[in-house]
């Protein structure tokens, strides 16, 4: 990938070296302002810290319980950098963070944390469903948006005196359905932008088999590039294999990104439901037996305590110790694997120098 880097926390680094890489995490947001009241009987158990006698109640109800929702104060900051070592000791080496403005982004402490860890971390403007922004921020203009992500990735955010972080994607850019005039100019100033620095985008949808589609429309008649572009959650909108196979023609990369929660019931979408391990891994060969394994994605999307080891959970290293192997036990060989966690990450990633 001659003339082309990738913009870490840390400065641009060579495609090439990225390796292993999860392309939809969470090391350092908060959730607060997404509380959902869990049935009356339970919810004595998830107002306190998460212990074994609580923590499969907060699995069922995980937006419950406010301590949960937190994944920026001291407990979970020690945590992350816990599972952030582990991940690196089993093989990984990148890790792209996808809080966007309207989820305390706070990349002081990305910058730290990869410095701590020698992970490389790669950092997201753009901003998330207007249901989680100030109203200052919702009457900003399509140049306004555009002018803000762009800033951040060529000249980046000071957190220090002599010390400026650029983010290296726009994402997650936050759509709700249906979406909202905001969310509209959103996407159009994530194309715009897009277009001009030929970034990487990734966009958080609605969580119903409709929104994908819809998010994507507006992102490419924006003059969006479609194989620069992830749509997330395609294990939350995309039950049907019909629906799943005629999205991928659209061109876009499709992102698998909760592995690890397998909890049926989807709280915040209760009509609808949370794929099983299982059922990803059969949607993935779905897609490769087809010709699209150029296009498929992988992560865990950890957004919440619950999901980090010190708490009961599978950290960030559940993708290689464990899915994986099951890959490779239903044949799909060690070139589709690596073409998926390592090359289809850095093609999206790279943009010019």
């Amino acid at each position: 990938m001659a003339n082309q880097k990738v913009m870490t926390v840390r400065g641009p680094v060579d495609p090439n070296v990225l390796g292993f890489t999860l392309t939809h995490e969470h090391l350092c947001l908060n959730l607060g302002n997404f509380y959902t009241a869990a049935p009356s009987d339970v919810e004595a158990f998830l107002d306190k810290k998460i212990k074994l006698h609580n923590v499969g109640y907060v699995r069922q109800y995980p937006y419950s319980s406010k301590y949960n929702l937190v994944l920026d104060d001291d407990d979970a900051s020690d945590a992350v950098q816990q599972d952030v070592i582990q991940y690196k000791k089993l093989g990984g080496s990148t890790i792209v963070e996808n809080t966007s403005h309207g989820l305390s982004r706070n990349l002081k402490q990305l910058h730290a944390l990869s410095t701590a860890t020698d992970v490389q971390i790669v950092a997201g403007t753009g901003h998330y469903i207007q249901a989680a922004q100030p109203d200052s921020v919702l009457s900003m203009t399509i140049e306004e948006l555009e002018d803000l992500y762009t800033k951040e990735i060529l000249f980046g955010v000071t957190i220090a005196s002599d010390t400026a972080v650029c983010c290296g994607l726009i994402g997650e850019v936050g759509t709700s359905w249906p979406i909202t005039s905001f969310e509209k100019r959103t996407i159009q100033a994530t194309a715009e932008a897009q277009s001009t620095l030929q970034c990487p985008v990734s966009f958080h949808p609605g969580l119903v088999q409709e929104a994908p589609f819809e998010v994507v429309r507006l992102y490419l008649e924006a003059g969006g590039k479609a194989d620069k572009c992830v749509m997330s959650h395609m294990d939350l909108t995309m039950h049907a294999t019909d629906d799943l196979l005629e999205f991928a023609k659209l061109g876009t990369y499709c992102q698998f990104d909760l592995f690890g929660n397998e909890c049926s019931y989807q709280q915040l979408v209760p009509q609808s439901y949370m794929q099983s391990d299982e059922q990803r891994i059969q949607h993935i060969l779905e897609l490769i037996e087809e010709g699209f394994a150029e296009r498929i994605l992988l992560s865990h999307d950890v957004h919440t305590k619950h999901r980090l080891t010190s708490f009961g959970g599978h950290g960030y290293g559940h993708i290689l110790t464990n899915i994986l192997m099951r890959l490779s036990l239903k044949d799909v060989n060690k070139d589709t694997i690596d073409m998926i966690t390592v090359e289809n990450p850095a093609k999206w990633l790279a943009m010019p120098k």
